[in-house]
């Protein structure tokens, strides 16, 4: 007979499962998210016709508009419509950085980062257990991969 205090997570004497274990639980999809991250960030070059500034726009409207499928498997009604309102304002973002400055790109990154910080902490949108840690990484590696070639004077034209 196994006990199952060998199977549990270690939990404080508030029932809250140990942060140690949370943390054990984070690194695969933080690894994973960073990996992805770079590739986000070298993805230009699988475009060489567009204009990078195009490409980074483009996937921040597609990682953006991922939370739309997991509100429509979530079901509720107002969970849909506010991941919906949120990544039509993501993808506002992107289009206006087309044209405008490369900054916006990092700042789109680093806020859907930050929104998937949030979803981390409340699961406002059920059953994303692993998603949020995995895309905050991919979204705040590749801004600041995007920071530093902006720093260093890298043309986003072409």
């Amino acid at each position: 007979m196994t006990s199952t205090a060998a199977t549990t997570a270690p939990e404080h004497a508030s029932g809250r499962r140990h942060p140690k274990g949370r943390l054990r639980a984070l690194r695969g999809p933080v690894i994973c998210g960073a990996v992805v991250g770079v590739i986000q960030a070298v993805s230009p070059l699988g475009f060489w016709w567009l204009e990078p500034k195009t490409v980074y726009a483009l996937g921040l409207a597609l990682i953006a508009a991922v939370y739309i499928g997991f509100s429509v498997a979530d079901g509720r009604g107002h969970v849909i419509a506010i991941e919906s309102s949120v990544a039509g304002f993501f993808v506002v973002v992107a289009a206006v950085s087309v044209s405008g400055s490369a900054w916006l790109l990092v700042l789109g990154l680093a806020g859907h980062g930050l929104k998937d910080l949030w979803q981390h902490r409340t699961h406002f949108v059920r059953n994303t257990r692993w998603w949020p840690p995995f895309c905050a990484t991919v979204d705040w590696v590749a801004a600041g991969i995007l920071t530093g070639a902006i720093l260093m004077g890298v043309s986003f034209h072409g």
